[in-house]
């Protein structure tokens, strides 16, 4: 026997990799399946693809993806070509991800913020996020439907419904609402229509599709993430987020989606931050809603209790009473900033002709009222239409320094003068019924103060009513990031993190309130 072959012939076998099935892992065990050959990008890909085409046809309709990238096969196979010959990009290379459908990219995919008056409308840059994310690899899988203008076009709006997406629905509970206005990108990834989602808030809309929902939400310190080419309400408050059913994915996720000058301030990576083990700080535990829901008295009770023995000391509250000059404040900042912001937006990119700005959009949906305001009205785009800024600039400012001073005050008052490290409470109340009217509506929400502040907050899934999830909020100081990632690991640890939803076609009549 030659030389050669003996050697073949005491050579172990290859090892036989067996394929791994995608169906809800999770960021850091498809990062492992890709590295050792048991997962391909096509395969992940393919995988969420047949389930966002499943989705009508088996029934449940949960309408949360507005549009599919077409391209999204080929980026891939290009990924899983890359890696083959060892030239990673970044940490999420070759891992699909969904955007809100008010985040422009470069592709054929329209960016729309759900009206019609944008139907099919193009950019030929992409967001600044966008390129980030592209730069570490990741492959941009589809769209999200949202709130029509991200939940700021008029009174008594429909929190997932858009006028090209239809009406999110949760997907927990089918009958409910998924909460807006990044509903579609909570709906999608607690269903498993994607690994990892982005979302943008102004004003709770991360952090109530995400509690309602059920999965993890991060609103950044203001500024940490660019909002250049996301479609605006106001500058002041908007920022974009990672949506995900676990923390290490979102902080993953916000690794790449930070700003450099973000990422000096930060000093360490979000995702290793997410693992580390929790300081022991102490914490303040806002128990507001608890005699309002059996649900979240429960879910108080447990966490103040599974916090304490881990040796964290619990500083409990009975009250979260914001000053209502603060919401006065806030929308008078949001107005101004909506006519200002989202005429600039729509120059730059070059939207069509019927959506030149604020007035043309408002003349479209005059002109074909029985398709676009049949459901509500667009009374904020005509208050900020309305506005000679150069005349309210002056109590604009004042608003805009008013606002923020009262939020952080109220923040202040624990996280500075009592010392601890975070502020928990219930993130929002449970999901109410489709439409509104036919059941106990919308209860209470906690994203205002950290909203207007511009200081961080981060939900994690951690209780129910009935089968309805209820989220976690923990708030920060400005950059405290790392820490909260740190605390939102443990709370998904030791007091509850994400579980599968059922589908429910409707809310069991036994548990319904």
């Amino acid at each position: 026997m030659s030389a050669s072959l003996f050697l073949a012939a005491c050579s172990p076998a290859p090892e036989v990799v067996q394929p791994a099935d995608p169906a809800w892992t999770n960021a850091a065990t498809a990062q492992q399946q890709l590295e050792s050959g048991a997962l391909t990008s096509v395969a992940l890909v393919e995988h969420y693809l047949a389930a966002i085409a499943a989705n009508n046809a088996q029934g449940y309709e949960i309408r949360a993806i507005i549009d599919v990238n077409p391209e999204a096969l080929t980026i891939a196979a290009e990924r899983d070509r890359e890696r083959a010959a060892g030239q990673l990009r970044g940490q999420l290379h070759g891992l699909p991800v969904i955007l809100k459908a008010n985040i422009a990219t470069a592709d054929s995919m329209p960016t729309t913020a759900g009206a019609e008056v944008m139907q099919g409308f193009t950019t030929a840059v992409d967001a600044e996020l966008v390129q980030q994310l592209r730069d570490e690899g990741a492959i941009i899988l589809a769209k999200a439907n949202l709130s029509e203008w991200a939940n700021f076009r008029g009174q008594n709006s429909i929190s997932g419904w858009s006028g090209l997406g239809g009406q999110t629905r949760n997907p927990h509970v089918l009958t409910h609402n998924p909460c807006g206005s990044s509903s579609g990108s909570g709906a999608a990834v607690a269903a498993d229509f994607a690994l990892l989602a982005i979302g943008t808030e102004t004003d709770g809309s991360i952090m109530c599709p995400a509690s309602i929902n059920g999965v993890v939400g991060i609103k950044p310190t203001r500024g940490t993430v660019s909002g250049h080419g996301i479609i605006p309400i106001a500058s002041a408050q908007d920022i974009a987020g990672p949506m995900t059913r676990y923390v290490y994915d979102a902080a993953l996720l916000l690794d790449a989606m930070i700003t450099p000058d973000a990422a000096d301030q930060f000093g360490v990576s979000l995702a290793r931050a997410s693992q580390a083990p929790y300081s022991g700080e102490p914490v303040v535990l806002v128990r507001a809603w608890d005699e309002r829901f059996t649900g979240v008295k429960e879910l108080t009770d447990r966490t103040a209790n599974l916090l304490r023995a881990q040796g964290i000391e619990v500083i409990e509250v009975p009250e979260w009473r914001l000053p209502p000059e603060l919401g006065q404040a806030e929308f008078e900042v949001l107005i101004y900033e909506f006519q200002r912001d989202l005429n600039a937006w729509l120059a730059e990119f070059g939207a069509p002709e019927q959506a030149q700005d604020m007035n043309a959009i408002i003349a479209y949906n005059q002109a074909n009222a029985e398709r676009t305001l049949a459901l509500f009205g667009q009374e904020y785009f005509e208050a900020a239409a309305a506005l000679d800024l150069a005349e309210a600039e002056a109590s604009y400012l004042l608003a805009l320094s008013t606002g923020r001073e009262l939020a952080e005050a109220h923040l202040d008052q624990y996280l500075k003068e009592l010392g601890v490290a975070a502020i928990i409470m219930p993130s929002y109340g449970p999901a109410w019924p489709i439409p509104p009217g036919e059941g106990p509506g919308y209860s209470f929400g906690t994203s205002t103060a950290a909203a207007v502040s511009g200081y961080p907050s981060i939900t994690v899934p951690s209780g129910r009513e009935d089968v309805r999830p209820i989220g976690l909020s923990i708030i920060g100081l400005p950059y405290s990031e790392p820490q909260l990632l740190s605390l939102a690991t443990l709370i998904e640890d030791v007091v509850g993190g994400f579980q599968r939803p059922q589908f429910l076609p409707e809310l069991p009549s036994t548990d319904a309130e």
